[in-house]
């Protein structure tokens, strides 16, 4: 038989059982208004976990007569919405509305983000899309645009201890001492669904006593996995990687921890941090990239005792090295220029003549061997489509080796 999470048993169904966030849903107040009115609209839900997005989602949902569809931005894509706007359609023909909840929309890409658009302008769909990432950085511009964005507020501790009350009552614990009551709240991190998770733990341990000692033995050994793969594993996965980018090898090696710890499998802290090697260290030392990369080798060779260690060794370096971002800013400009442009014919210099009719008409003609010029540079010679001219996207820093760098691109550049 089927466990039903004590989270989803205690989640409530009304806006009067809902606990916090008055700053929006109170007499007054921007979502509030528009729910007492009937007012229902596309929106983001922008909060920390665990501060109610999917129940407000469901209680807002529960206004509308009609279709009801909730879809993952981690294991759902694009296929999914399609059969949600299949139904979405079939309701549409009786006069039902639908309401789609998007959970993590964050991690949906920006094309599959543009999926939504023509629905949501139709108004097929009235889209509620739950976030702990901001808005303005993770979704594109045209699916914000048509969105109301609502900020969600961490519960206060007067309200985290009315839910611990509720979820105590429900499961019939009596737990009166409040330096124990405060551990179990600071244990929750400020999330409503780790505090729920927490007391139903307690419950299932069938502890003889529920002081601060056996408490604190239980949340030791479980408190780690409550959330596993979610929303605070990715919250510390950004603050390991802020942390290399930051230069901060304790910092980093402690959110490593945290997600080992926490059940985490250790390549994908081996896969960001080769990320980090390319993104954010780039060539100030491009050691990096080839040290992460003998890294993940490592662990895959020998296995997580003597491997995390090795990943531990690739954290350090990459925290301490020398950072620059520039190739990622210019491979960016590069391919945004590249968008814009993508009609412009190559120059007639720079294309292969295979055949005797291409040399006719010009191909490959004025093009000069970079090996047969001194020092192997063709100075002059153009490379980009004649309607943009000579472009510069790398930008080298002056820390690492692009101090080097820097000084070879500028002999060059010069030559041109």
């Amino acid at each position: 038989m089927s466990h039903t999470p004590l989270a989803e048993k205690l989640r409530p169904n009304s806006l009067d059982d809902f606990v916090g966030q008055s700053h929006i849903l109170g007499t007054g107040n921007a979502l509030g208004e528009a729910l007492s009115n009937g007012q229902l609209h596309s929106m983001i839900l922008w909060g920390p976990s665990g501060s109610g997005k999917t129940t407000l989602a469901r209680i807002i949902a529960s206004h509308v007569d009609g279709y009801f569809a909730q879809l993952s931005a981690v294991l759902g894509g694009v296929k999914d919405l399609r059969d949600i706007v299949e139904n979405a359609n079939k309701f549409q023909k009786i006069d039902k509305q639908t309401v789609l909840f998007v959970d993590e929309i964050h991690r949906f890409n920006k094309a599959q983000q543009d999926a939504f658009l023509p629905h949501i302008e139709s108004g097929l769909i009235i889209l509620i899309g739950a976030t702990t990432e901001n808005p303005s950085f993770e979704l594109n511009s045209a699916l914000l645009s048509r969105l109301s964005v609502y900020i969600l507020n961490p519960l206060s501790e007067t309200e985290l201890n009315q839910i611990l009350s509720i979820a105590m009552k429900h499961e019939s614990l009596n737990i009166s001492d409040e330096a124990t009551l405060k551990q179990i709240i600071n244990a929750s991190g400020g999330d409503a669904r780790r505090l729920i998770n927490i007391i139903e733990q307690i419950s299932l341990a069938k502890l003889n006593s529920l002081d601060a000692n056996s408490i604190g033995k239980l949340l030791q050994n479980k408190i780690s996995a409550f959330d596993k793969g979610g929303d605070i594993f990715y919250q510390q996965l950004s603050a390991f990687h802020k942390s290399v980018r930051g230069s901060s090898p304790d910092g980093a090696l402690y959110w490593m921890s945290r997600m080992l710890v926490g059940g985490c499998d250790a390549t994908i802290i081996a896969r960001r941090l080769l990320a980090i090697a390319s993104e954010d260290i780039g060539n100030a030392d491009p050691r990096a990239l080839e040290i992460t990369l003998n890294a993940w080798n490592i662990y895959n060779r020998v296995g997580p005792k003597e491997g995390e260690r090795a990943i531990a060794q690739a954290v350090v370096y990459c925290a301490i090295a020398p950072k620059s971002n520039a190739v990622y800013l210019a491979f960016s400009e590069a391919m945004n220029e590249a968008k814009r442009t993508c009609d412009l014919p190559v120059p007639k210099h720079l294309c292969n003549a295979p055949t005797s009719l291409m040399s006719e008409l010009g191909y490959g003609q004025g093009y000069r061997y970079a090996h047969n010029e001194p020092g192997a540079i063709a100075s002059g010679q153009k490379y980009f489509p004649d309607d943009i001219g000579e472009s510069e996207y790398y930008l080298p820093t002056d820390r690492g080796l692009e101090i080097k760098i820097s000084e070879k691109l500028k002999q060059l550049r010069q030559k041109k």
